[in-house]
């Protein structure tokens, strides 16, 4: 059930079209024409539903929705639904290390050795940073960690989150990297390592930290783990069938939470993304923004802390999807021009296709 993850990046590699410069829009009919936007993307994917959102330094400035909590059902869904964001967790993951590298807990040089002092870890780690593991570039493969039977067993796992992710990276570390150090290779098991850190860092479970770090102090009052309870949209799989929030299929397992288990509703999606824009906004420093956007060094593509960073200077975007194969989640951020786009959908196939699209639509508006 992990997210399709070549599916999910190669859009935001690969199509020019996402990240072209937005044509000026009058403020009198840029509304208008983000509804068409919306209307055009849920007519041609038709996934339940889909929601869309146009982002400033203030928050959101234009959202929508479009369909229905579950396929077949008559329930629409409402602007105060909560969406599954899938990967797009990773840069909140990112944000939270931040404020704690600014509390002086952490720095942004540690190295696996020193976040997790009393493992023993394979000679092959000595040098590799947390920082290299956000980039995906630590040559941590999810296969060799958190594969098929891990997916299988990891729901009826007895241990406490922190403890199941302590041991996926005591297993990670144990062995030489599967994968080239230094290529980039996406996975969650990075991320999951990384808030294992952070629980070791702060002595609390990476979902009590979000709490504490991110979702208090942004006001993000709708932000949750997992599948967003009823009532609120469903996630589908492909058909497509709705699954209950009560489903143990309805997520992937918990201790993937780092990686990508976050929701909330677009209002609070568009308050964690306009700190983007605001070199922080009081929240973390400008320093901290600099670091969590600046794409790591190597061979394409250019990927940050839970961003992929394309352009440069006033076309720079920063861009993400995620997936947990039941939602879709996507947003784009341009720092430089004051705008952010988010495109939501509660099917994992076609509101994929749902989503890039009106990412495409939106950005040329914004």
């Amino acid at each position: 059930m992990f997210a399709h993850r070549r599916a999910v990046l190669t859009s935001l590699i690969v199509a020019p079209a996402v990240y072209a410069p937005p044509r000026a829009a009058r403020a009198d009919d840029a509304f208008a024409a983000a509804d068409a936007a919306l209307d055009a993307a849920f007519a041609a994917a038709t996934p339940p539903a889909l929601a869309g959102a146009i982002v400033s330094r203030e928050g959101l400035v234009w959202s929508s929705v479009r369909g229905v909590r579950q396929a077949g059902g008559s329930d629409p869904v409402t602007a105060d639904d909560r969406w599954h964001l899938g990967s797009n967790t990773k840069a909140m993951t990112a944000a939270l290390f931040s404020r704690l590298v600014e509390q002086g807990r952490t720095d942004w040089q540690v190295t696996v050795a020193q976040a997790f002092p009393d493992l023993t870890l394979d000679p092959a780690w000595s040098n590799t940073q947390l920082i290299d593991l956000m980039h995906h570039r630590a040559g941590l493969m999810d296969a060799d960690i958190i594969g098929p039977a891990w997916l299988m067993t990891a729901r009826s796992d007895p241990r406490s989150l922190p403890e199941q992710r302590r041991a996926i990276a005591e297993q990670a570390f144990a062995r030489p990297p599967g994968g080239p150090v230094g290529t980039f290779a996406y996975g969650n098991a990075n991320y999951i390592v990384v808030g294992a850190a952070i629980e070791a860092i702060t002595g609390q479970s990476w979902e009590d930290a979000m709490r504490a770090e991110v979702y208090g102090p942004l006001d993000l009052t709708s932000a949750g783990f997992g599948p967003p309870p009823s009532p609120n949209a469903w996630g589908h799989r492909a058909g497509p069938t709705a699954i209950a929030p009560t489903s143990p299929g309805a997520d992937n397992p918990l201790a993937l939470g780092p990686a990508g288990t976050a929701h909330m509703t677009l209002t609070d999606y568009g308050r964690f993304l306009a700190v983007f824009l605001n070199e922080g906004g009081g929240w973390i420093g400008a320093d901290s923004i600099a670091r969590l956007t600046a794409p790591a060094e190597g061979p394409p593509p250019g990927y940050a802390c839970g961003w992929l960073v394309r352009g440069q200077g006033p076309q720079r975007v920063l861009g993400h999807e995620g997936s947990n194969t039941m939602w879709h989640a996507g947003a784009l951020v341009r720092p430089e021009q004051n705008r952010a786009v988010i495109a939501v959908s509660n099917d994992g196939q076609a509101g994929r296709r749902a989503v890039q699209d009106l990412m495409v639509r939106l950005n040329a508006l914004a």
